[in-house]
């Protein structure tokens, strides 16, 4: 179990002299400190980086166009703006002490304790120590970017270990993915009760009942049972815009969403398992230099008190397999770094792709239901105004004028009875 405080991450102030002219760099580009102190530039805009002061000059470009490793390799697979900001709160740690005199790394003497360590190493991937690290600006500050707040691994809501950073986003994108789907077969079975709704509509608009009233109240009657028909084809029309301009576009993005997703899915676990593996090779790498610096000095003090005539010997041996154990550990280090470097890279590249994805996907549901909403209103709309000739003959309804015209038509005579006489 560790716990650990991060250093809020800033602004990186230019070492002395270093930026000392009053220098401004074009528009969109920023200067940071790699953890080596080396200093890189930074497009936001494109998040392009290099290790290169870009030109203010019209017509020169800083540098080539942004690619899939344009990031500094020298960076130690850790930008200047990967600092995580939540820790898991359980990890496999190692706290290592950065090497300045690598040359020597084969004959230092195993018992020298360092002083202060510089890195600290958290499920494979190695972060600046929290006491030492040097103050990290954002990729992409105020933005709450994935790209800056998803490096450290988290812990299992359910106990077991831990899941990385990557992992949590791509679990983000393809609850996306089902949530879309889910919509689109909500919109189809608003189309199939529209279809049925405007199936019955139609039938009961034929219906013979009530058919032989007469009058205004007669041609009032009839005007409702033909707008439920007027009613039934508005409908039927608005099944028809939901399938063609919201259920087909949500259905078909939703196949390319799936495309897009496919590229994302295993790359960047393939090299976590990659940086993984080049980690337990520098491991072994320090454990042989361990043990080789060990017999190292065994032998060493052998000679002192002169146990054997062959010591000397020995220790040419000895000390000749601890320089190549340490030229080991150098170069299995510097392939960790590599890995490591590669990894942030894909990192960087594909979390700002998730998140363009992401973007994309809300966008574009946004768009169809406001469609949606208001292919509603004009269906209610154009309901509205079949009623509304039904509206107008029922305030025309007159019992009496439709007496009279019945009277006139029907009457058998006006001559009323009166008494027999005598």
């Amino acid at each position: 179990l560790a716990t650990m405080i991060w250093q809020k991450p800033g602004m990186v102030p230019p070492p002395p002299g270093e930026e000392s002219q009053t220098f401004i760099l074009p528009p969109g580009w920023q200067s940071y400190l790699s953890p080596q102190g080396r200093r890189y530039y930074v497009n936001t805009t494109t998040n392009e980086t290099t290790w290169e002061r870009p030109s203010s000059s019209p017509g020169i470009s800083a540098s080539p166009g942004p690619h899939r490793s344009s990031l500094p390799p020298a960076v130690n697979g850790y930008h200047a703006s990967g600092t995580p900001a939540h820790p898991p709160e359980t990890a496999h740690m190692s706290l290592r002490k950065s090497t300045g005199d690598s040359q020597n790394l084969g004959s230092s003497s195993p018992g020298k304790k360092q002083s202060k360590e510089n890195t600290i190493t958290i499920n494979c991937v190695t972060f600046p120590h929290p006491d030492t690290m040097p103050e990290q600006q954002l990729l992409k500050p105020t933005e709450w970017s994935y790209c800056d707040y998803f490096w450290a691994d988290k812990k299992d809501p359910q106990g077991n270990g831990t899941v990385a950073g990557f992992e949590l986003l791509l679990q983000k994108q393809l609850k996306g993915k089902q949530m879309q789907k889910e919509m689109s077969e909500f919109i189809r079975e608003r189309i199939k009760i529209e279809e049925e709704y405007a199936k019955n509509l139609a039938k009961l608009s034929q219906n013979s009942l009530a058919a032989q009233e007469e009058g205004s109240l007669g041609e009032a009657w009839a005007q409702v049972k033909k707008s439920l028909a007027d009613e039934a084809e508005v409908h039927l029309k608005f099944s028809a815009k939901l399938h063609s301009e919201v259920e087909k576009p949500l259905m078909n993005f939703r196949e390319n969403f799936k495309k897009d997703m496919k590229k994302c899915d295993h790359h960047i676990a393939d090299l976590r398992k990659q940086l993984a593996s080049r980690y337990a090779s520098v491991e072994k790498a320090r454990k042989a230099l361990t043990e080789r610096q060990k017999d190292l000095e065994i032998k060493t003090q052998q000679l002192e008190i002169k146990l054997s005539n062959k010591t000397e010997e020995d220790i040419k041996k000895a000390r000749r397999k601890s320089t190549q154990a340490g030229d080991d550990l150098m170069r299995c280090v510097d392939l960790y770094n590599q890995a490591q470097s590669k990894w942030f890279e894909e990192m960087v590249t594909t979390t700002l792709e998730l998140e363009r994805l992401e973007v994309e996907r809300v966008e574009m549901i946004r768009q169809h239901l406001c469609q949606y909403t208001q292919l509603r209103h004009e269906t209610d709309m154009f309901n509205q105004s079949t009623v509304e000739p039904v509206d107008q003959l029922l305030r025309k309804v007159d019992p009496a004028k439709d007496r009279e015209l019945w009277v006139r038509e029907h009457k058998t005579g006006n001559i009323r009875p009166v008494d027999m006489e005598i």
